[in-house]
């Protein structure tokens, strides 16, 4: 079961007024629209990371020699 938590927010008024009327087109409630914009914030947030992580050991590779899995293998094996 989720937890569910209260808070109260202040949004400037034309960021209000567009989250309104996405609720609105969107059937949702004010707060799905709110929680969906968050979820995904935290997810490209991840990705980022991931993405991040990713070109600095991929740079850490390139600096060993290590430029396709062939080579990757031979370092592993030495």
């Amino acid at each position: 079961m989720t937890v569910r938590v209260k808070k109260i927010i202040v949004l400037p008024a034309d960021l209000a007024r567009d989250a309104e009327a996405a609720a609105l087109a969107q059937c949702k409630t004010l707060s799905a629209v709110i929680e969906e914009a968050l979820r995904r914030m935290r997810s490209k947030r991840i990705r980022q990371k991931l993405r991040d992580m990713q070109n600095y050991w991929n740079g850490k590779a390139r600096d060993q020699g290590i430029c396709i899995e062939a080579d990757l293998d031979r370092c592993l094996r030495s």
